[in-house]
């Protein structure tokens, strides 16, 4: 079954290489799928021809949304194959499922949207405000004061966290997690040897988030407190880090996404 996988080889992101990782990952793939690489601006010309498309490094889509928005139409309209599939409540979604989360009662960072709401936040010095439809830190300003229009912008506590921590998953199953000891050094990341409620908390969000198939990233921050709290669900094109993790835990995760495709594709 050939696949379509979507990459941006060139794309200038800050601390990662997403043209090696994805130059690792079409090379083992190629050893149990047909695939051709395309840009994620050719997606949607190129997928006819295919059986799936896997959608990775892509890119934020902030920055050729028409283009995404034309491709993900086409595909649901197509009934195309998409990898992750389309149906993500993450990031995939947007930034609402941190609003929503935070209704509910999850262990995330306190999100709210509108300024007129900000006592329902912690009362701390300064605050974080983004785009809601922003990605990878692009935006992104800290405030004593937030202000603008409802709807438009996340707001949240700026806290003193002591690391930042990723867990990452193929479908349900746990690959590897690693940790940014610097928070100022967000992609400085080292091994993290997870403990049992550390696997619960990342868990929640998988299960919350009823992916059937895919690859999940689940982002935290250790809270003064000691608690773990989301930071970000990404479930459209996580980077995997994947030069950072012992060659036995990489081959384990090929292993697994090669498994995770092949009963996605049946």
């Amino acid at each position: 079954m050939p696949l379509l996988y979507v990459t941006d080889l060139a794309y200038p992101a800050r601390g990662r290489r997403y043209g090696d990782e994805d130059t690792f990952l079409t090379a083992r793939l190629r050893e149990h799928f047909p695939l051709a690489l395309c840009h994620p601006l050719d997606a949607e010309r190129l997928m006819p021809g295919f059986d799936a498309v896997i959608v990775r490094n892509s890119g934020p889509v902030l920055h050729y949304q028409e283009a995404y928005d034309s491709f993900r139409a086409a595909a649901l309209a197509a009934g195309t194959r998409v990898y992750n599939p389309l149906t993500g409540r993450g990031d995939m979604a947007g930034k609402q499922y941190l609003l929503d989360l935070t209704a509910a009662g999850y262990p995330v960072i306190p999100t709210i949207d509108d300024p007129a709401r900000l006592a329902e936040l912690p009362q701390v010095p300064s605050y974080a405000v983004k785009p809601k439809q922003g990605a990878d830190s692009i935006g992104l300003t800290f405030t004593a004061q937030p202000s603008g229009p409802a709807g438009e912008m996340l707001i949240q506590p700026r806290i003193d966290f002591a690391y930042e921590v990723s867990f990452y998953f193929v479908d349900d199953a746990f690959q590897y997690a690693l940790h940014a000891p610097d928070p100022d050094r967000r992609w400085e990341l080292t091994p993290y040897e997870p403990t049992g409620a550390d696997l619960e908390f990342a868990r929640t969000f998988v299960e919350w988030n009823t992916l059937r198939h895919g690859i999940q990233r689940v982002d935290a921050c250790r809270a003064p407190s000691g608690e773990l709290l989301l930071v970000e669900l990404e479930d459209l094109n996580p980077y995997l880090s994947l030069d950072l993790v012992p060659p036995a835990v990489r081959d384990a995760f090929v292993t697994s996404l090669a498994g995770s495709l092949h009963s996605f594709l049946t």
